[in-house]
């Protein structure tokens, strides 16, 4: 086996190397290959996965906790990741409107499109889920809530909206800080996506 792979990399790095060929192509799956002395070889990558130490809870109610995290963050991730795709959608269509009118019609509709389809499921949401899904649309668009009202309805509406949340508890200026005190919101995010958790 030493042998074999001593081999593989002395032809890898001498230059006797092909370029990589198409082998096979089924549907988003693609076989590579790399053709060395009339042998095919087959090249492949591999999904990436995250490896991270199991965790420790010092009590039940620690554990308790986390699993409540767990859960809302898997009720809440959907929604974040429709308002991106919505965001992108929004901002392609606006740019090929010429007139600020034609603008504000568009918008008009989508907001409504977008009260019809979720306003129920947005109002049974917890406080908790509420903060949960203001800082995951943060990390999904790389705005907060209040600049994205800001940009789309404007200061006096975001002023409004801010006020209101403030008084609920909520803040729509908070942003995802992926490596401070969002880290386990963040990892949970990354193992809920890749299909770990």
């Amino acid at each position: 086996m030493k042998r074999l792979f001593f081999i593989l990399i002395t032809v890898l790095f001498s230059g006797l190397v092909n370029a990589q060929d198409t082998l096979a192509a089924k549907g988003d799956h693609i076989l590579y290959g790399i053709v060395v002395d009339g042998d095919t070889i087959l090249v492949s990558t591999i999904e990436e996965i995250y490896i991270l130490p199991k965790r420790k809870f010092e009590s039940r109610r620690d554990m308790r906790k986390y699993e409540r995290l767990v859960r809302n963050v898997k009720k809440v991730l959907p929604y974040a990741k429709l308002a991106k795709q919505k965001y992108d959608e929004v901002e392609s269509v606006l740019l090929t409107l010429e007139t600020e009118k034609e603008q504000k019609e568009y918008m008009k509709q989508v907001e409504e499109e977008i009260v019809d389809e979720f306003e129920d499921d947005l109002k049974k949401l917890t406080i908790s889920q509420g903060r949960i899904l203001l800082k995951l649309i943060d990390r999904e668009i790389g705005e907060t809530s209040y600049e994205l009202l800001q940009e789309f309805r404007g200061k006096f509406s975001a002023f409004f909206w801010q006020t209101l949340a403030r008084i609920f508890g909520h803040n729509l200026k908070s942003t995802f800080d992926a490596g401070g005190e969002d880290q386990l919101l963040n990892e949970i995010v990354l193992l809920i996506e890749n299909g770990q958790l």
